[in-house]
C-alpha cells in the first residue's frame, strides 16, 4: 500500500512527507478519513479547556508565557474559580475537561492534587485531562490517584538537536521523553504532540517525530503549526503552513489509527475558523475555551491565538453545528480512546 506508514523506514516517510508538502495527495486525507470513521464513527469529542495559569518557570523560545517576557500580565485562577468554570460547562453538558497551564511554581503540586480531588468529588462521571508540564513519576501518580484520568505533554521535536535549538540549556529533550514513558507507566491516557514549521525544522525531524510516535505509542496526539508570539525570540520567523499541518495530522492518524487527534486551536487559527479540513485529515477532538473572559488573552502562547466564538463555550451551540454541518456527530460524553476502558 502506498501510505502503509507504519512499516516505512525514516528516508521513506522523509520521502512521503515531502511529497505531499509539494503536492499533498488527496489519498493520504481520505485514508486518513478512513480510519477516524472505523475507530470513532465520525464523532468529534468536546472537552472545555480552562487555561488555569500564565506563570511559567520554563523559558522556551517559541512560548509567549515564556518566563522571560515580561511584557505579560500574569494571573493564577484560585481553585474555586477553576471548578466554577468546569461547573458551568458541566451545565452545558459537557462531561470532558482540560485543565492547562504554565509550570507555574506558585500552583503547587499539593494545591492541584486537591483541585483535581474536588473535581472527581464533584464531576463523577467527567474525564480530566492534565496540561502542566514536565512533574517527577511520584507528582503524576498522586494525580492520577486523585482522579485525573489523562495527560498531555508535547514533545515538540523529536530531534534532540532541534529541541535543543528551541529550548534553553537547563532543558533536557531525554528529561521529556522520561517524562512521557513515565506518564504511561501510571496509567495516564497519554498525549505528545509537536509544532510543524518550527524554526529550524527539516522534513527529516518531522519524520522523526512520526517514528517516536510508532515507538511510544500514545492515545492523544496534538500537532499544529509554530506561529510566532511578537515577544519571544522567534518573532520573525515565519508561521508553519496549514497544508503541511494537515498531511502532518493524516500521517499520524495512519501510524496511530486509534489515537485522539485534536483540531488544535493554533491549526484553526490559521485557518481561520474552518475546522473541516482539520476533521477530514483525522482530527476528532475540539476544546472550547471555558476560562475566565478576562484571563483568556492573557494566555498569549502565539500570535492571533483565538479563544471566543466556537473556539469558546459562549459559541458551543456554533461549534456544535460547525461539525454537523461538516458532516460530523457532536460527542459531549468522558471522549476516552477507543481502547480505554472505563
Amino acid at each position: 500500500m502506498k501510505y502503509n506508514i507504519r512499516e516505512c523506514s525514516h528516508s521513506e516517510l522523509t520521502a512521503i512527507i515531502t511529497e505531499n508538502f509539494r503536492a499533498p495527495d488527496p489519498d493520504l486525507f481520505e485514508l486518513a478519513r478512513a480510519e477516524s470513521l472505523r475507530n470513532y464513527q465520525g464523532r468529534i469529542f468536546i472537552r472545555g479547556l480552562v487555561e488555569v495559569s500564565n506563570y511559567c518557570k520554563r523559558d522556551c523560545l517559541y512560548c509567549g508565557i515564556r518566563r522571560g517576557n515580561k511584557e505579560l500580565r500574569r494571573y493564577r485562577l484560585a481553585p474555586e474559580v477553576i471548578l466554577d468554570c468546569i461547573e458551568n460547562g458541566y451545565g452545558l453538558g459537557l462531561r470532558s475537561f482540560v485543565m492547562q497551564g504554565g509550570e507555574d511554581p506558585g500552583l503547587t503540586d499539593e494545591v492541584m492534587t486537591e483541585i483535581i480531588r474536588e473535581f472527581r468529588r464533584r464531576f463523577s462521571d467527567a474525564s480530566l485531562t492534565l496540561s502542566l508540564g514536565e512533574k517527577s513519576t511520584e507528582v503524576y501518580r498522586a494525580f492520577f490517584e486523585a482522579g485525573a484520568d489523562r495527560y498531555l505533554l508535547r514533545h515538540e521535536t523529536a530531534s534532540k538537536a532541534h529541541y535543543d535549538r528551541l529550548h534553553p540549556p537547563e532543558m533536557d529533550f531525554d528529561a521529556r521523553v522520561r517524562c512521557l514513558y513515565a506518564l504511561k507507566k501510571v496509567g495516564f491516557q497519554t498525549g505528545a504532540g509537536f509544532m510543524v514549521g518550527s524554526p529550524f525544522q527539516t522534513v527529516e525531524d518531522l519524520a522523526r517525530d512520526l517514528l517516536f510516535l510508532k515507538e511510544l505509542e500514545p492515545h492523544m496526539v496534538g500537532l499544529g503549526p509554530f506561529i510566532a508570539q511578537e515577544d519571544t525570540p522567534f518573532a520573525q520567523y515565519p508561521s508553519g503552513g496549514a497544508a503541511e499541518s494537515l498531511v502532518m495530522l493524516a500521517l499520524t492518524k495512519l501510524m496511530l489509527p486509534k489515537a485522539m487527534l485534536p483540531a488544535t486551536t493554533a491549526l484553526v487559527t490559521i485557518l481561520k475558523g474552518d475546522r473541516k479540513p482539520i476533521f477530514d485529515a483525522g482530527a476528532n477532538v475540539v476544546m472550547p475555551n471555558i476560562s475566565p473572559l478576562d484571563t483568556r488573552k492573557l494566555y498569549t502562547l502565539y500570535n492571533g491565538k483565538v479563544s471566543t466564538g466556537a473556539e469558546s463555550t459562549e459559541g458551543l451551540a456554533n461549534l456544535v453545528v460547525q461539525i454537523k454541518t461538516a458532516g460530523y456527530t457532536p460527542e459531549f460524553s468522558r471522549g476516552d480512546h477507543v481502547e480505554y476502558a472505563h
